[in-house]
C-alpha cells in the first residue's frame, strides 16, 4: 500500500552534516528522513525556494521533454529500502499507457517538485525506515533522531544554504 507524502523540507544531518529529504504523511505524523547528496539537495532546494537560473537544470530540462513529448508525470513512488539506499519508481502517462522509470529518490522528488504530482512512499519502506534510522550514528538514537524530525517546525527548517 502507498502512503501518500509531502516534502516538509530540507536540513543538514548534524551528525553526517549530509543533507536530508523529510518527507511526512499527509494524512499524519509520520516522517521519512531520505539522506541525499548534496547536489541533490541543491536540485531540490532550488525549486522549494523558486530561485530561477539562467539556463536549464537537469531536471529542468527532463520536465521541457516530457511536455515535448506528451507525457505527464502520474506519481513517484519511493518503493524499496534495500541495504540502507532508497529505491524510487517514476511513474509517467503518455497517450494512457503507464511507463515506469526507475530512479533515486533525490531525482523522483526534484522532479515531483517541478511538476506537481503525488509523492508516495510504500507502506513497507516506511516500517522497514524505523529500523534503518538506528544506523544513522551512534550519537543519535533511533527514537531521538524520530522526536527531533516528528517535532520539527517550519523555523527549524530555514533556508537550505546552497
Amino acid at each position: 500500500m502507498e502512503v501518500e507524502m509531502k516534502i516538509r523540507g530540507l536540513m543538514m544531518d548534524p551528525v553526517t552534516n549530509m543533507p536530508i529529504v523529510i518527507l511526512k504523511d499527509v494524512n499524519g505524523n509520520t516522517v521519512l528522513p531520505i539522506w541525499v547528496g548534496v547536489y541533490e539537495a541543491n536540485a531540490i532546494a532550488l525549486e522549494i525556494e523558486k530561485v530561477s537560473t539562467p539556463r536549464p537544470m537537469t531536471h529542468d530540462l527532463i520536465k521541457s521533454l516530457l511536455f515535448g513529448l506528451n507525457t505527464g508525470l502520474r506519481k513517484i513512488v519511493v518503493s524499496e529500502l534495500k541495504d540502507d539506499t532508497f529505491y524510487a519508481v517514476i511513474w509517467l502517462d503518455r497517450d494512457g499507457e503507464l511507463i515506469t522509470v526507475d530512479s533515486r529518490p533525490s531525482d523522483a522528488l526534484a522532479l515531483a517538485l517541478r511538476l506537481d504530482c503525488p509523492i508516495y512512499v510504500e507502506e513497507t519502506v516506511l516500517k522497514s525506515s524505523k529500523r534503518a534510522t538506528a544506523s544513522v550514528g551512534d550519537k543519535v538514537t533511533d527514537e531521538e533522531l524520530r522526536r527531533m524530525l516528528e517535532g520539527l517546525n517550519d523555523e527549524d527548517f530555514g533556508r537550505y544554504k546552497m
